[in-house]
């Protein structure tokens, strides 16, 4: 018998997603999950991916279908909408269908909030968020999680849309500003469907980290790419960040070789890798991992009942400030 989850995030607590996503980075740091690249199938308007997986610590597999459709908010449709299929790993009989709309924005806000938790300079910080849609909020939610919030800066191309946002924050002093100010931050993260960069080179100073969200999808592009240059880039998949990550456009037009990624955001979490230095600009480039959605839609099977891997109970956030 298939079971059905209509809307199974509204029970899951944030803090709850973030250890589930974190733990699904280390075993894909540990190299311990089936994970082929997303395929894309693209329409003149959007497009729709598949991402199957395999996440053997949690003795679950399945994939999800999701799309992109940038207008559909002008038709009061969510942007990213998404179904996920679990398949039972004995038989590969399907025994859950999950609505993952609600899911995919919690786990994306989380992959962003432990990226923060181990590449941000410091633990007290001011955030700076680029965008005001459904991601933009999960963002924010989810890093508030993670690090002591200062100030919430927010900028969209419609001022009201950043008001609007900022006034579900207040309790973290959350407010709209310019582009540039936004960018005078400590944590900045970029969640628009943006085809040329939106943020410069020269509003980037030592010491920050970038989560690169938006960015999902060949042509993509938020980022200019000096700042590719000057700061140390992880990507949470290297085959999906070529083809469609923040890199991709830079790679296409040889601004940025494959040999420039310093490692994956799993291989910080194991502590393969770390942030080196209080003053270098870190990045991370997020195109969505498939063992994510498995992770929380685990949780979201069990009602919200999950035990995260013993080391992720232990493990700091590993920066040096």
């Amino acid at each position: 018998m298939i079971r059905y989850y209509p809307a199974p995030e509204k029970d899951l607590d944030v803090g709850l997603v973030n250890r589930a996503v974190e733990a699904a980075f280390a075993e894909h740091g540990m190299g311990n999950v089936q994970m082929p690249p997303k395929v894309y199938v693209s329409f003149a308007n959007g497009d729709f991916r598949t991402m199957p997986a395999y996440l053997p610590a949690q003795q679950i597999a399945g994939v999800k279908i999701v799309n992109v459709h940038p207008e559909n908010p002008k038709a009061g449709l969510p942007t990213v909408m998404a179904t996920t299929v679990i398949l039972d790993i004995a038989t590969g009989i399907p025994v859950a269908i999950l609505n993952a709309t609600g899911l995919t924005d919690l786990r994306t806000g989380s992959a962003g909030a432990i990226a923060a938790k181990y590449l941000s300079p410091k633990r007290k910080v001011v955030l700076g968020v680029i965008g005001s849609g459904r991601q933009a909020e999960a963002q924010i939610a989810a890093t508030a999680r993670e690090l002591s919030l200062k100030e919430v800066k927010i900028w969209s191309r419609d001022r009201a849309h950043a008001e609007s946002l900022a006034g579900k924050f207040t309790v973290l002093s959350a407010r709209a500003a310019g582009l540039e100010e936004t960018c005078d931050c400590d944590v900045l993260v970029t969640t628009t469907p943006s085809r040329k960069p939106v943020i410069r080179d020269e509003w980037i100073h030592a010491g920050m980290h970038i989560n690169a969200i938006g960015a999902d999808a060949p042509g993509k592009e938020e980022l200019d790419p000096e700042i590719l240059h000057r700061a140390r880039v992880f990507v949470d998949d290297p085959a999906q960040a070529f083809h469609s990550g923040e890199i991709n456009v830079p790679i296409t037009k040889g601004l940025f070789q494959t040999w420039m990624i310093a490692g994956t955001l799993g291989q910080i979490v194991v502590g393969k890798h770390r942030r080196e230095k209080p003053d270098e600009i870190t990045v991370f480039d997020s195109t969505g991992l498939a063992i994510q959605d498995l992770a929380i839609a685990k949780i979201a099977m069990q009602g919200g009942n999950y035990l995260p891997l013993p080391f992720v109970e232990t493990k700091s956030g590993g920066n040096p400030g």
